[in-house]
């Protein structure tokens, strides 16, 4: 795919380069969950979810994985700044050692917002892992406990990110470059 929705894509990251990053970040967390007896994983759909099903795959603990599912784009290739919850987590995590995963830290608003969220429901740890940083757009002050890249600020889509929903399955990440 050389295209999406009429817009030219430019490879950023190739499939290789993320997985590396991806096993090294598994590593991590490893090491620093591994006296936590009842770790869990909440990956946030929909864009988190290819991130956090390669992450999980990598990580040698006992642990279980939920999702919450967060909606602040739509069509748009600009976060609203305003965060919908579609879907709740299932599972208790008061006492519950807990990593949040995500695709992308962008505007920090998205991120901060779940963060504070689920700090409300008791966990005894709560840390935060992203496979992206877009440092140069941050509206708020948030800093994620795991970053795999920073990335410039550029319309990213494939491995899980999308435009519109279109761009998801793309094994690598591009940029979607102006006309």
């Amino acid at each position: 795919m050389k295209d999406i929705r009429g817009r030219k894509l430019t490879l950023l990251l190739r499939k290789e380069e993320i997985n590396r990053r991806v096993l090294e970040l598994a590593k991590k967390i490893e090491k620093d969950f591994k006296e936590s007896p009842n770790f869990l994983i909440i990956g946030l759909l929909k864009g988190g979810f290819v991130f956090t099903a390669d992450l999980v795959r990598n990580i040698n603990l006992p642990l279980q994985v939920d999702f919450l599912w967060v909606s602040s784009y739509g069509l748009s290739m600009e976060s609203s700044g305003s965060i919908k919850i579609l879907k709740d987590i299932d599972t208790d995590i008061t006492n519950r050692d807990v990593l949040i995963v995500d695709d992308i830290l962008d505007t920090g608003i998205t991120l901060r917002c779940i963060y504070e969220f689920l700090k409300m429901k008791n966990p005894s740890k709560l840390k935060t892992c992203v496979l992206l940083d877009k440092k140069g757009r941050r509206k708020v002050d948030f800093k994620a406990d795991y970053v795999g890249f920073e990335v410039p600020d550029k319309f990213l889509v494939g491995y899980g990110l999308d435009w519109g929903e279109l761009g998801r399955n793309l094994p690598e990440i591009y940029a979607v470059e102006n006309q």
